[in-house]
C-alpha cells in the first residue's frame, strides 16, 4: 500500500507531501487543476521514462518520494534481497534535472530504471484514461490476457524455443541454398584452427615464458649487479660486512659501561644480521643464474611465434584462447550444416520442444480467457448493457509464432440477439468505455499490486453507470489500496476518503496543491461536481444523499 508521496518542482507542483489511506480514495478538481500530475508522479516513480520538461519553472530539479509498506515475508520482500537492496522498508525517490538526467534510488541506494519498473509489479498498477482505446490492437489484447493467466514466466520461455527453433530451420535452409560458400568458409576455418592449434597457446605458459626471457635477457646485468653488491659487502680488500662487524663487537662491549648505548648497538646487530642474510641470498641467487643463450633463444623464438600469430589477426596474444574458440564453434556449427540429417534432427528436436511449451501456453490462456468471457459479460450486464456478451476467441494460427500458436480476438455483442463481432467493429465509444472499465476492474484482481490506480478511466459514462461504477471501485477497495482520478460525482462519492486539487497563483506563479475533504469539503466539492459554477441548496443536498449523510441543508 502506498503510505506517503513527497513531490518537489514538479509540473506546477512546488512541494506536496500526501499521506495516503486505505481503501477506496478519489482525487477530484477542476480541469486542469493537476489531479493527473499525482498520476504522473506516481509513474514517474515507477520508471516511466522523464525529461526536463517536468521540472517546475524557475527550478533546478524535480524530485520525487514514495514510501510503501512492505511485508515482513513475501515476493516484495525477497525481490530486495535478491537485489541487493534493504529488506527493512520499501523508499523510492527519483531526481530529475535540468540536463533530463534522472537518477533513482531504492531503499536509498541507487537504482536503474529497468530496477523500478521491476520493483513496481509489487507496488502499484496504473490505469490510465486512454487504456480501453488499446484494446482495439491484437498486441493489447493477447498481453492483457496473458496477464490475466499470470502466463509471462510461460510465454518467455515459449519465445526463447521459438527463436531456437526459427535458427535451426533457417540453419538447414542456408545449407542447402549455398552449398559452395559453406565450403570456401569451413576450408577457411579449419586452416586458421589448425593453425592457432599448432601454435599451442597456452596463457600461464605465455606468463612464464616472457619472465623467463627477461630473466635471461638482463643475465648479464642482472650477474654483475650481484656480484658488485657481493663485492661491496663481503668480498675483497675493502669489504663493509667485516668492518660493520667489527664495529658491532665493540659496541656490543662497551654497553657495559653506558646502558644507554645498548638500543642503537642492537640495532646495529640487526643491520648486520639483515645484511648477512642478504650476502647469503646474493651467493644462492649468482649460483641459480645461469648465461644460457640457446635457451633464451628458443624463448626469442617462441615470443616471436605468438606476437606474429596475434598480429596476424589483430588481437593481443591474451586474447588468442578466446579467438581459437570462437573458431572453433563455428566450425563445429559450419560441420553441422553439411549435414542434412543432422540439421533436420535439431529443427525436429527444438521444433518439439517449442510445441510443449506453446500448448502449455495455449492450455493456460484457454482457462483464463473462459473465466475471464464470464467475468467481463458478468461487468456488462452491471454497466448497462444488459443481454450483452463478451468472449475471448483463440484463433489457431497456420504455423507458430514467438508468442504462441494462437492468435487473441477480444469479441462483443453489445446487446442481447446479436452475434459476437470483434470488439474494434462493433463498439461505439460509450459502449467501449465501459467493457474496458469492466476489464481493467477484472484484470486488476488477478494483479498482485497492493496498490491500483486509475486516472480518469470513467471517461464516456455517467449517470447510473457511473454509479455502478463507483460500486464497483469501493468493492474492489475492500481489498486493496483504490485511488481513482475522476471527474464523476457518482464515482467520488462511492470513496472511503477524498481529496481535491486546487490550482491556484502564489508568487506570480501557478501551483497545484491537494486539500484532504471532511465532511462538510465533501459535500461542497460534490455539490460542485453536480452543479457547476452555481451551487444551490438543493445541489448541496443532492451531494449530502450521494453521500449517504442524510443532512437538512436549507439555502
Amino acid at each position: 500500500m502506498l503510505q506517503r508521496l513527497l513531490i518537489r518542482d514538479f509540473v506546477i507542483v512546488d512541494q506536496l507531501e500526501l499521506e495516503f489511506s486505505s481503501g477506496f480514495g478519489a482525487l477530484t478538481g477542476e480541469t486542469g487543476a493537476g489531479k493527473s500530475i499525482l498520476i504522473d508522479a506516481l509513474s514517474l516513480i515507477l520508471g516511466e521514462r522523464a525529461d526536463a520538461s517536468v521540472i517546475r519553472t524557475s527550478a533546478e530539479r524535480a524530485e520525487i518520494t514514495a514510501e510503501f509498506d512492505l511485508p515482513e515475508s513475501g515476493a516484495l520482500a525477497d525481490w530486495l534481497q535478491a537485489n541487493d537492496f534493504d529488506a527493512t522498508s520499501c523508499l523510492l525517490r527519483r531526481i530529475i534535472d535540468q540536463g533530463g538526467r534522472s537518477r533513482a534510488y531504492i531503499n536509498g541506494t541507487a537504482a536503474t530504471l529497468g530496477q523500478l519498473r521491476e520493483i513496481a509489479r509489487y507496488l502499484a498498477d496504473i490505469h490510465g484514461q486512454h487504456a480501453h482505446h488499446s484494446l482495439l490492437h491484437s498486441e493489447a489484447q493477447r498481453a492483457l490476457l496473458d496477464t490475466h493467466a499470470n502466463a509471462h514466466e510461460l510465454l518467455a520461455q515459449t519465445a526463447l524455443a521459438y527463436a531456437a527453433w526459427r535458427q535451426a530451420r533457417e540453419a538447414r535452409l542456408a545449407a542447402t541454398s549455398d552449398r559452395e560458400a559453406a565450403e570456401r568458409e569451413h576450408e577457411l576455418l579449419t586452416w586458421q584452427v589448425n593453425e592457432l592449434n599448432s601454435l599451442g597457446f597456452d596463457a600461464d605458459e605465455w606468463q612464464e615464458t616472457e619472465a623467463e626471457q627477461r630473466r635471461l635477457a638482463n643475465a648479464s646485468a642482472l650477474l654483475a649487479a650481484a656480484s658488485n653488491a657481493l663485492a661491496v659487502l663481503d668480498e675483497g680488500d675493502t669489504a663493509a660486512l667485516s668492518a660493520l662487524q667489527h664495529a658491532g663487537v665493540q659496541l656490543n662491549e662497551l654497553t657495559a659501561a653506558d646502558p644507554a648505548l645498548a638500543e642503537a648497538a642492537s640495532l646495529f646487530d640487526s643491520a648486520i644480521i639483515q645484511l648477512e642474510e642478504s650476502a647469503l641470498a646474493l651467493r644462492r641467487y649468482q649460483d641459480r643464474l645461469e648465461l644460457d643463450p640457446t635457451r633464451l633463444a628458443s624463448l626469442d623464438q617462441r615470443i616471436d611465434a605468438v606476437m606474429q600469430m596475434a598480429r596476424k589477426y589483430r588481437i593481443t596474444p591474451t586474447e588468442i584462447p578466446g579467438l581459437l574458440a570462437r573458431l572453433a564453434q563455428q566450425l563445429e556449427e559450419l560441420n553441422l550444416r553439411a549435414d542434412p540429417s543432422a540439421l533436420a534432427e535439431r529443427e525436429k528436436t527444438t521444433e518439439t520442444a517449442y510445441l510443449a511449451l506453446a500448448k502449455k501456453l495455449s492450455a493456460l490462456r484457454a482457462q483464463a480467457a473462459k473465466k475471464l468471457s464470464i467475468a467481463v459479460t458478468a461487468g456488462m450486464q452491471e454497466l448497462a448493457m444488459g443481454g450483452g456478451q463478451f468472449h475471448i476467441a483463440l484463433t489457431p494460427l497456420a504455423e507458430g509464432a514467438l508468442f504462441g500458436l494462437e492468435n487473441i480476438e477480444f469479441q462483443v455483442a453489445a446487446n442481447a440477439g446479436q452475434s459476437l463481432r470483434p470488439l474494434a467493429k462493433v463498439a461505439s465509444g460509450g459502449e467501449l468505455s465501459r467493457i474496458g472499465l469492466a476489464l481493467q476492474v477484472i484484470a486488476s484482481q488477478a494483479n498482485t499490486a497492493g496498490t491500483l490506480i486509475f486516472d480518469e478511466v470513467d471517461v464516456g459514462i455517467g449517470g447510473r453507470v457511473a454509479e455502478i461504477v463507483g460500486r464497483m471501485l469501493r468493492s474492489l477497495g475492500q481489498t486493496r489500496q483504490v485511488l481513482c482520478v475522476t471527474h464523476l460525482p457518482q464515482v467520488a462519492a462511492q470513496a472511503d476518503w477524498q481529496w481535491s486539487v486546487v490550482k491556484e497563483t502564489r508568487n506570480k506563479q501557478v501551483v497545484s496543491s491537494v486539500q484532504m475533504l471532511d465532511q462538510t469539503g465533501r459535500i461542497a466539492e460534490i455539490a460542485r461536481m453536480l452543479g457547476g459554477e452555481k451551487i444551490t441548496s438543493t445541489t448541496q443536498r443532492h451531494a449530502a444523499e450521494m453521500l449517504g449523510l442524510g443532512l437538512n441543508i436549507t439555502g
